[in-house]
């Protein structure tokens, strides 16, 4: 068994002492020696942290540890929560830009036929005036229909939308279909293209979204839903565990497109699969 030294340095000093061979001054050293050692055993005693503080400290690390993976993992959510309200304030933007065009349209639609409507009515000839031995023609009524196909755009446009808004993707996805068969020329065409890839993408058939963002950007080129298309298939390819292909997509908006809102949107996602951008 080790012996303290404060026990040691009396069993020497007494050893000393009965041998005759020690003065009191050589005892004064001693005890001076030892009241040293004994300070600074209880500076270290006081200095070192004793096991429960330190077992105090790694429960408390841990529990800090645990905390800010559990924020991490909530904002993780509160960003995916994000994304989704971002494509949501983005499809109702949409619509709203879509209606006030239409409005537009039936405003200078309404504004010619009124137009026209005064110009007839300053040319025509006075009611009665119909020449003797004249007879007003029969006025023709339609056979029936609207010719064409019989659809109105806007009414089938605004009824595949309005599906696709409440989650309702595969109807969606049949009318929006239906639309661009019967009127592929339009001004919304793209955008139609464009919705039913989000119907897909919604539905998690990723590899049929990703096939209508690239018609998308092969055949409307111009359009203004190409940045979100392109952003959305890079999506898609990292769903489906596509990372190399996922990454370059990504990349591609934010060469493409830099000061975008899909830019911003690709380059939160690069950072959260741990991508430097």
């Amino acid at each position: 068994m080790t012996r303290h030294p404060f026990t040691l340095t009396l069993a020497l000093a007494a050893a000393l002492a009965a041998g005759g061979c020690v003065s009191s001054q050589d005892i004064d050293e001693l005890q001076s020696q030892l009241s040293e050692i004994q300070r600074q055993i209880l500076q270290a005693q006081q200095q070192a942290p004793s096991k429960r503080e330190v077992e105090n400290l790694e429960a408390s690390v841990g529990q800090q540890m645990g905390s800010l993976l559990k924020t991490e993992a909530d904002m993780q959510v509160k960003l995916q929560d994000l994304s989704g309200q971002i494509d949501q304030l983005q499809a109702q933007l949409e619509d709203t830009n879509y209606r006030l065009s239409q409005l537009s349209q039936q405003i200078a639609t309404t504004n010619q036929e009124l137009k026209a409507f005064r110009e007839e009515s300053q040319q025509a000839p006075p009611m009665g005036a119909v020449p003797p031995g004249d007879v007003a023609p029969p006025v023709q009524q339609p056979a029936g229909g609207t010719g064409g196909s019989g659809a109105d755009p806007k009414a089938l446009y605004d009824a595949a939308y309005n599906d696709y808004l409440k989650g309702n993707y595969d109807l969606a996805v049949r009318e929006f279909q239906e639309y661009l068969a019967n009127f592929p020329e339009t001004d919304l065409a793209d955008n139609a293209t464009y919705w039913i890839g989000e119907s897909f993408y919604r539905q998690k058939r990723y590899r049929q979204a990703i096939e209508q963002f690239d018609t998308v950007a092969s055949r409307y080129p111009r359009s203004d839903k190409v940045p979100a298309a392109l952003l959305k298939k890079g999506y898609a390819h990292l769903e489906l565990n596509e990372r190399t292909q996922g990454i370059g997509q990504l990349r591609q908006v934010l060469r493409q497109y830099p000061s975008s809102t899909e830019a911003n949107l690709a380059r939160q996602r690069l950072r959260e699969i741990g991508v430097d951008v």
